[in-house]
């Protein structure tokens, strides 16, 4: 029985929603005579002005133990020390130091894996995620258990099936990359001008995408990237992230590019970064990367030249403890001076002091209100219920036989190494969830079950336990089939070899479904494609539904898309390859287009026309929609910048170079009208394809936009559409140059195509 002092204390902590530990100021406390005078505790000065008087009373030994993630305390003007590393994928996660679960904090929402949200090509989803983390994060920050510096999202491309971590980032596709970051990133940050709430990250800069395979790992691997692949795919998405997002914080990645550590390369940190993109905020080091690029790269000669590259190159914050040793005797050494330590730590300091942590008690500041109520709210596990259900993608269903029904489906034999998952649905880089419901709990919700785990685990080494599975299907209405993938299959710096099931998954599927009395239907998890050719050409199979890791409330999303309380509506965000595309296909190589004389069969739906199980943006619905035009311009006339390059403009008969072009407001506007012509009211996912006029630089295809729209069974809704004419219908030279190629250009929605002609509107100097 709890005390009155007890129940005294619980009652407040829901009153007020803040911790017992409540955090103390971080610096310019009012309680601290000698700092309340300092002209950087003043809020009314201009931030800058306040970094500058800062950096004035520092000393270099102060500063260097400033430029790494655990940073010290400076008692003699009242800062705390601050640890940089927290992370934010997709919920409140534990992976980095800065965030402690406990107390009154026991845990956090835990959305789906971003590969699963990504499948909801919803990008107003996306924002509303970011809104609740931050929500979290705050409020764990106001209790003293976390930071308000968060390293994501993982916007890196999913440039090959095998990556382990591709799970983490939304997919292949470099617009929806670019999209999520923007929004995630608005969602976490807010919109509050320049002050912050949280503090996002755009990782991992730039071309990283193997983690460890066959004996190369992400420490030594020196990607060789064209400036073509650069320009269009790699960094489109850190750049939307920096321009649409005003993200707080870019990451720099392992590896090498074209023989350069990243973190070490002026080239993409100062000029690329913060000179061409504007980054507002600081650039931060994967963990150790610095001391990567010179114990493993071997890049620099000594330790003092390796933080001298990094921070001459750009780098801000080291995530380790390499420049808090070596920068002071890299400026005693003259490899480095003071000024430019001065510019690094400006960047950290004016983050901190944009998301308050100058400002005095947090409690009184905005967001000080937020506390322990605020975490694992209903509204919050119910958006991440919804998160689940649009990210599931039906990848098939004969004739059809889902939805499931109450009458005739009373009994479902539950089956599979995933069928009773619990933390195998929150991913990686996951916190505490609030609770879960696996899929054997949410398919319980509508019906007795029969469960069978089939395999001991994912590996499923062995067939011990497959003749209880194969009776639980004899006897029951319907087989649901959880299988695929987990943590010990792919995972970071764990790549996978090939594209199948592991072990006897798939023995096990098609035995059972020999077996089954009634349909089967087989779930995936998984964050990369698996090749499940037999299951899609195999008649007893009767629909197949993908959930990658659909977060805490996984199961209860997956046993409403079968019974059709939820009617599917996510897309693929990744092409789905048979094992034969990996058979011969180096992870190393990343050349993105098809090289046809040496065997190369290019990467992504966007430069690759093989054979595929499920292509990109591949996702079935229970009703049917039909997308007309309603209206569209033809032609699309380009005006040349002439006053900015003096006439010297460059055009041919065939391209205009996008920065020649009036950008500003050029964009094609399109209206669609959506049509529910089935029985079953539905969330059409439109997603605009873009097939530029024929040319050795432009893909098959591009996704230029995406939208959703509810559309009651029977009812029509019209969409409006905008497409950027220089941002997506452009394509890159093999010099990095974007050009609007002229010509007819064909954008695809659904089954339809609209055919629109580019041309120039003024015609300057000719230049090829």
């Amino acid at each position: 029985m709890a005390l009155p002092s007890q129940i005294l204390a619980l009652f407040l902590i829901l009153l007020l929603g803040a911790s017992s530990e409540a955090r103390d100021a971080f610096a310019c406390d009012p309680k601290d005579s000698k700092t309340l005078s300092l002209p950087f505790c003043k809020v009314s000065m201009p931030i800058p002005a306040r970094v500058k008087d800062l950096l004035g009373r520092l000393t270099l030994q102060e500063k260097v133990r400033l430029l790494v993630n655990n940073a010290i305390a400076v008692p003699r003007m009242g800062i705390k020390g601050y640890e940089w590393w927290s992370e934010a994928l997709h919920g409140v996660s534990n992976v980095g130091p800065g965030t402690k679960f406990g107390g009154a904090f026991p845990g956090a929402t835990s959305f789906p894996q971003v590969i699963t949200t990504a499948a909801s090509f919803n990008a107003t989803l996306w924002e509303a995620i970011g809104r609740v983390v931050s929500d979290e994060a705050r409020a764990m920050y106001n209790g003293g258990t976390a930071g308000l510096t968060y390293w994501s999202p993982n916007v890196n491309i999913f440039r090959d099936p095998r990556w382990g971590r591709g799970q983490e980032t939304p997919g292949e596709d470099p617009v929806v990359a670019g999209t999520y970051a923007a929004s995630y990133v608005k969602g976490l940050q807010g919109t509050n001008g320049d002050r912050l709430k949280v503090a996002a990250c755009c990782k991992h800069f730039t071309a990283y995408d193997l983690d460890n395979w066959n004996g190369v790992d992400r420490f030594h691997f020196n990607a060789k990237v064209s400036k073509q692949d650069i320009e269009d795919t790699f960094n489109v998405p850190f750049k939307m992230c920096v321009q649409d997002g005003n993200v707080a914080s870019v990451m720099c990645s392992y590896n090498q590019v074209n023989g350069v550590p990243t973190c070490a390369d002026p080239n993409l940190l100062k000029n690329t970064v913060r000179g061409q993109w504007k980054l507002n905020g600081y650039i931060v080091s994967d963990c150790d990367s610095v001391g990567v690029f010179y114990n493993t790269q071997h890049y620099t000669s000594t330790p003092e030249e390796a933080a001298a590259d990094a921070i001459k190159a750009g780098l801000d914050l080291d995530c380790g403890p390499f420049l808090a040793q070596y920068t002071g005797n890299a400026v005693t050494r003259g490899l480095l001076n003071e000024a430019e330590v001065n510019s690094a730590l400006a960047n950290t300091l004016a983050v901190q002091m944009r998301l308050g942590m100058f400002d005095g008690e947090p409690s009184a500041q905005p967001f000080g209100n937020l506390g322990p109520k605020d975490l694992c709210t209903p509204a919050h596990q119910q958006l991440a219920l919804e998160a689940a259900r649009q990210g599931i993608v039906l990848l098939k269903n004969r004739n059809p036989s889902l939805p499931l029904s109450h009458l005739l489906h009373r009994t479902v034999a539950v089956i599979g190494p995933n069928s009773n998952a619990t933390i195998t649905m929150i991913g990686n880089y996951a916190g505490v969830a609030c609770g879960y419901t696996s899929p054997l709990q949410g398919i319980g919700n509508y019906a007795k079950t029969i469960h069978r785990m089939g395999c001991a685990d994912v590996a499923c080494t062995d067939d011990k336990l497959f003749s209880g599975a194969i009776n639980a299907a004899r006897q029951a209405d319907v087989t649901v089939l959880v299988m695929g993938l987990d943590q010990s299959i792919e995972a970071e710096f764990k790549d996978r070899t090939g594209l199948l099931l592991p072990g006897r998954q798939q023995e096990l599927v098609s035995k059972v479904a020999m077996a089954s009395k009634g349909p089967t239907i087989l779930v995936l998890m998984s964050g990369g494609p698996i090749d499940v050719s037999f299951a899609e050409n195999d008649a007893r199979i009767s629909a197949i539904l993908w959930a990658g890791y659909p977060g805490q409330a996984g199961g209860a999303a997956i046993a409403d898309v079968l019974y059709g309380t939820t009617n599917p509506e996510g897309k693929l965000p990744m092409t789905w390859y048979p094992q034969g595309y990996v058979s011969n296909l180096l992870m190393t190589d990343m050349t993105m287009r098809s090289t046809p004389n040496r065997n190369y069969p290019g990467r992504t739906y966007r430069f690759y026309k093989g054979p595929v199980v499920y292509p990109f943006g591949h996702g079935l619905s229970y009703t049917n929609f039909v997308h007309t035009i309603a209206s569209a311009p033809t032609i699309v006339s380009v005006s040349i910048d002439g006053h900015r390059h003096s006439g010297n403009i460059t055009i041919s008969g065939k391209w205009i170079k996008v920065n020649h072009a009036k950008c500003n407001k050029l964009s094609v506007g399109l209206q669609v009208d959506v049509k529910n012509t089935g029985s079953m009211d539905g969330t059409n996912t439109m997603l605009i394809f873009w097939t530029p006029p024929a040319g050795h630089w432009a893909p098959h295809k591009q996704l230029v936009a995406f939208a959703k729209v509810h559309v009651p069974a029977g009812s029509q809704e019209r969409v409006g559409i905008n497409i950027h004419v220089c941002k997506f219908l452009s394509v890159v030279d093999r010099s990095g140059v974007r050009r609007i190629p002229i010509g007819v250009h064909d954008l695809h929605i659904g089954g339809v195509k609209h055919s629109l002609s580019i041309q120039a509107a003024t015609l300057g100097v000719i230049k090829t």
